[in-house]
């Protein structure tokens, strides 16, 4: 067996002769080492960010969220690829020096197992967060809801997600607790107003619904992808019919379509003499 020679090697002589032996082999772990890190940083970072970036030509995403992402996917993968060459680039120097490498694995074996005993949260959240991250289920200034909360996405790593509210509350979120996420500002960003009014008034609405539906287009053609229109007309009992106008718009501009499309039919109504209300979400008995 090797001695260590920090105890064991007490000359220059001594010194030289295992320099001469071993100088060479660690210089060329660490450089071994330092290759692989960086050769593994820009592949991941090449990878992610072009297939991020199919993503989110999908999507129409901006080139700053695309970046974001990217970066904290690299980021995360980058660690977890460093401290993996880390304790192997820590074997392989302690070998050298003459360490009993096989006892220390052992060793290091058996407080791995007690501390991914006492982590296994820990290990749920960053796995779950990668999937988020991976998949691409949602990003920062996204709306979503996971884990019962709703608002817009202010941080997402693989430990956790940060919510805000619409109240402003912030909801920090650990991800191994988000089992569904409901993106309501990707693809389509479809919004829809549905309201009940008489049967023998549908015909009326449906014109002024149609009508305020062409104004709003009009008039904020920015906010549109797809300009609101009558989309159904079903009758549900007791003598009314609901109408639903739908459209679609931009993610940064849904909510506030929904709300102007909402006060526009409640005016041109109220014009029209025409009762109505508002669906409250209850889905159409059958006819």
């Amino acid at each position: 067996m090797i001695p260590l020679f920090l105890f064991d090697y007490v000359s220059w002589q001594d010194w030289r002769e295992w320099l001469d032996s071993h100088g060479v082999r660690l210089v060329v772990i660490v450089a071994l080492l330092i290759v692989c890190a960086v050769v593994f940083r820009r592949v991941v970072s090449g990878m992610l960010s072009r297939a991020i970036g199919r993503a989110a030509r999908v999507r129409k995403e901006d080139s700053a969220a695309i970046r974001r992402r990217a970066d904290t996917l690299s980021a995360t993968l980058n660690w977890a690829f460093g401290v993996v060459l880390a304790f192997v680039g820590l074997g392989l120097l302690l070998s050298e020096l003459g360490l009993n490498v096989s006892a220390l694995v052992a060793g290091v074996g058996v407080v791995g197992i007690a501390l991914g005993l006492g982590a296994q949260t820990l290990v749920k959240d960053v796995l779950n967060g990668m999937f988020i991250l991976i998949e691409d289920q949602y990003a920062v200034g996204d709306t979503v809801t996971v884990a019962g909360a709703t608002g817009e996405v202010i941080e997402i790593n693989p430990r956790r997600t940060v919510i805000r509210d619409d109240s402003g509350n912030v909801h920090t979120i650990p991800n191994s607790v988000i089992t569904v996420s409901i993106n309501r500002t990707a693809g389509l960003n479809r919004f829809k107003v549905s309201f009940d009014v008489g049967f023998r008034d549908s015909e009326t609405a449906a014109t002024v619904a149609a009508q305020v539906a062409s104004e709003l287009a009009s008039e904020h053609s920015a906010w549109l992808q797809n300009a609101p229109r009558l989309a159904s007309q079903t009758a549900v009992g007791d003598g009314e019919v609901r109408l639903t106008v739908a459209g679609d718009a931009r993610p940064a501009d849904r909510w506030k379509v929904e709300a102007d499309l909402r006060r526009r039919l409640k005016r041109a109504f109220e014009a029209a003499r025409v009762d109505m209300r508002f669906d409250s979400g209850d889905p159409p008995k059958p006819v």
